[in-house]
């Protein structure tokens, strides 16, 4: 049985229930707690360096410098062929199942924005003479590249997290998804196992890697122009079977309800990971996503989710909640239909949903320069806190806040390595041995 046989989600009852009011000390339910291919010589210098066959393409040719994301020791950085990691791990701590994409992201003013057309704050799809659009007008401008899409943020800063063994041995995090044959496929690889992040999927042959523009005003808002390639294309093959069989946490990004027929993917990944024991994760991503495919991310949140991350307004637009309804109150529905909800809302702070009770989390202080990423950042410290086996809920929100406000005072969306070391080093784990099954009514939940 799920919770959601217990009490239909919002599109179907057409109201909202009255949950019980958050009684202090309130801590995590035990079944959260864990006992004790491609081109060669990739050289970062210029988008041209990256995007492939700049004579057959070239609305894609810039002048412009791209720089090595953050944890790049400097800008001229050769990327070898890939071959096979002889080291992985028998089980994972987390897979993440979601777009894979190459990021350019650069400050850009106003005026920028509005000569383009562009709505600032948006996320929008575009093809490929729109991508080239934008990226011409950018020529001359400075920008970064980075292996991106939401979910691979949230799962470097988690592997970045879990690189040592404070609190327990560090932690397997592994990415499925797609990426072409091309030198942009091999540059995403390439970084993320830097980055200590598996990208399990071998790449498609003759395939063209997503690609998303990242536009940050002085404002500290971003937007986004994705460009999905072969990144539209997830299947349910033998690596990601094998891969779910053997994980204790699932990621899903919510992205992925964008691309046809991706919906049997993830519920066939989703089935399989309770069959083998292990929580499922779903990301909200996006509003207008929501909206769009609202029966389809019901479908699996409702039967299958453990754990939901979303922002106020993705919240809202999952409850069906009008815009004047407060955040908690959002958070709080959800928790009826997810053992474990959390709930961001921006420089005011969070929430954390758990039986129809929510709790709030201050956020952490810091002076904003980019919120891009943040809500990635957020997530890592809830699944870190999770698999460390914290069981206070205050504590795992606490450490969550402190690592989104660590990113969104810099430039770029990923957690940088020291940073994360500290972060990690400065939190103080309540480790819980507990094996006990949860009582949060889900039969379908076991303890790692």
């Amino acid at each position: 049985m799920s919770l959601s046989s217990s009490f239909p989600p919002p599109h179907i009852i057409g109201g909202r229930c009255s949950p019980p009011v958050y009684s202090p000390g309130f801590t995590l339910p035990s079944l959260f707690l864990n006992p004790a291919g491609t081109s060669s010589h990739l050289r970062l210098k210029h988008a041209s360096s990256i995007v492939p066959s700049m004579t057959r393409r070239p609305d894609f040719h810039t002048n412009g410098s791209a720089a090595a994301d953050d944890d790049d020791e400097d800008d001229d950085i050769q990327y070898e062929e890939l071959d096979a990691d002889p080291f992985l791990p028998e089980r994972w701590d987390v897979l993440g199942l979601g777009q894979a994409m190459v990021d350019f992201s650069g400050m850009v003013d106003d005026e920028f924005l509005e000569k383009l057309g562009l709505e600032k704050g948006t996320r929008k799809l575009v093809n490929h003479e729109e991508r080239g659009r934008v990226l011409r007008a950018m020529d001359g401008c400075s920008y970064k590249a980075a292996a991106g899409g939401s979910l691979s943020n949230s799962l470097v800063a988690l592997a970045r997290l879990g690189s040592t063994s404070i609190g327990g041995s560090p932690l397997s995090v592994a990415m499925t998804g797609s990426v072409g044959s091309d030198p942009l496929g091999g540059f995403y690889r390439a970084k993320l196992r830097r980055a200590n992040l598996h990208f399990l999927s071998p790449p498609i042959k003759d395939g063209t890697t997503g690609t998303v523009i990242v536009l940050t005003s002085s404002d500290a808002h971003r937007t986004m122009l994705a460009y999905q390639g072969t990144s539209s294309t997830v299947n349910y093959d033998s690596c990601l079977a094998s891969a779910v069989c053997n994980t204790k946490i699932l990621v899903v990004e919510g992205y992925l309800f964008e691309l046809p027929d991706t919906i049997k993917t993830i519920t066939k990944a989703c089935e399989e990971a309770h069959r083998c024991g292990a929580l499922v994760a779903v990301t909200a991503s996006d509003v207008s996503c929501i909206e769009r495919h609202y029966d389809d991310f019901w479908e699996i949140v409702g039967n299958y989710a453990d754990i939901v991350f979303a922002n106020s307004d993705e919240a809202r637009a999952f409850c069906h909640f009008s815009s004047k309804e407060s955040p908690i109150s959002a958070t709080r529905y959800l928790s009826h239909f997810v053992p474990f909800a959390s709930v961001t809302d921006g420089p005011r702070g969070s929430y954390i949903g758990v039986k129809g009770e929510a709790v709030y989390i201050p956020p952490s202080p810091c002076v904003p320069v980019d919120t891009c990423g943040a809500g990635d950042a957020y997530a890592s410290g809830i699944l870190f806190g999770i698999l460390r086996g914290v069981s206070d809920l205050k504590g795992i929100g606490t450490l969550a806040a402190r690592v989104a406000s660590t990113v969104v005072g810099q430039q770029g969306t990923r957690l940088r390595v020291q940073d994360a070391v500290e972060l990690a080093e400065s939190f103080t784990f309540h480790l819980d041995s507990s094996t006990i099954r949860s009582d949060i009514g889900s039969d379908h939940i076991s303890s790692f």
